[in-house]
């Protein structure tokens, strides 16, 4: 861990207070913006995955410096060495993450009386082999069900899923004639410049791309970026992949535009200010991939954001103002329209619904929500 992070994790952690938690499985105290960009990474909507395949298939100008060396991560485990360095802080990222609701399992059985069990995978958007190698039982799960639920079916073919999203350039490029640079202070667009030239991106390359897309390519490390402009395929992707070939049907939550325009609405301030703190963050993001990882492999995905919280840098005089729109809008709304969509393919039973881990928790993520609607969830360990 760099000296900075370790230094954040002991200022963060040892600020946390566990009465500060709100109903939906957040921590309520005032966020760091920094904890946004982060928990983007955690929950990046496909869209954003598809568009930056496709950025990296069609203008290798964009591609970073350090992405064609090789496609292994590396990274360490920060929670590992805060459990060393900084035992009472870690003791309380555990314990905030304990009490979020549903926050222990990333595999689920749904039931309902009279109808075949169908099952709910969350998912990394990831190409990393840990992750898409399921654990055995959904494995099992996937080849026996009639039919899979994933967010966009559109990702099966991700050339006509970008070109379609091109059709809207609103949700992707400013077309009002501004670029970035006209919604940055001097010192902003330094800042900006420079973590995007570490990466081998001109600014004035991208300069007319809004700042959720650029963020699809300086919130991942190298290793994901070379997998991903090998063409391999991420978690939820091959799930999807596996289904047609078994000639199975593939269902849709959403769009690809409609998780796009979803990003959209969010302030473009709010927007700018995630990008520069992740663009600080620097090669410490492999890090964060990696304690990200093994927490989703172990279980623990109550403790992403609790440990995203832990180990993000603050900058004084932040304007934090847009969290509470970022965790209705990308999390808690697009919840309750997964859920309102899988639902009649649930009630036909033996169906395998794979959506990223990050909306299963909380009081209103989708076990609650599915719940809500009749049906019974249980954890499969």
């Amino acid at each position: 861990m760099t000296a900075s992070l370790r230094a954040a994790c002991q200022r963060n952690c040892a600020r946390m207070d566990m009465t500060n938690f709100n109903e939906r499985g957040f921590s309520a105290r005032r966020p760091h913006v920094g904890d946004i960009a982060l928990a983007v990474v955690a929950a990046m909507p496909l869209a954003l995955v598809v568009l930056l395949v496709a950025s990296l298939a069609m203008l290798s100008l964009l591609q970073p410096a350090h992405a064609a060396e090789n496609d292994s991560c590396g990274g360490r485990n920060l929670l590992g060495e805060m459990q060393a360095s900084n035992p009472a802080g870690y003791g309380d990222v555990m314990r905030e993450g304990a009490a979020v609701p549903n926050g222990k399992g990333i595999f689920w059985r749904i039931e309902k009386r009279g109808i075949e069990p169908s099952y709910l995978l969350g998912t990394m958007h990831v190409t990393d082999p840990r992750v898409v190698v399921m654990p055995p039982k959904a494995a099992d799960a996937a080849a026996k069900a009639a039919v899979i639920i994933i967010e966009s079916d559109e990702i099966l073919d991700e050339q006509k899923a970008a070109a379609a999203l091109l059709v809207k350039p609103e949700l992707s490029m400013f077309t009002d004639g501004t670029t970035i640079a006209d919604y940055l202070s001097d010192e902003g667009e330094k800042k900006l410049d420079a973590g995007l030239r570490e990466r081998g991106i001109p600014l004035a390359a991208v300069a007319r791309m809004r700042p959720w897309i650029l963020s699809s390519f300086v919130s991942l490390p190298p290793c994901e970026l070379t997998r991903k402009a090998q063409g391999k395929s991420f978690l939820d992707k091959k799930i999807a992949e596996d289904a047609v070939a078994a000639g199975k049907p593939v269902k849709g939550l959403e769009t690809l535009a409609e998780q796009l325009a979803a990003m959209a609405e969010l302030p473009v301030e709010f927007h700018l200010q995630a990008l520069i703190e992740t663009l600080q963050l620097g090669d410490s993001m492999q890090d964060v991939m990696e304690t990200m990882t093994e927490l989703y492999l172990s279980g623990d995905i109550g403790m992403t954001m609790p440990m995203l919280r832990a180990v993000t840098p603050t900058e004084a005089g932040t304007d934090e103002s847009g969290y509470a729109a970022f965790e209705q809008r990308i999390i808690v709304d697009r919840n309750k329209v997964m859920a309102t969509r899988a639902a009649p393919t649930l009630e036909q039973g033996n169906a395998f619904m794979a959506v990223g881990a990050l909306h299963l928790p909380g009081a209103e993520g989708l076990v609650e929500l599915l719940r809500k609607q009749g049906f019974e969830l249980i954890v499969v360990n």
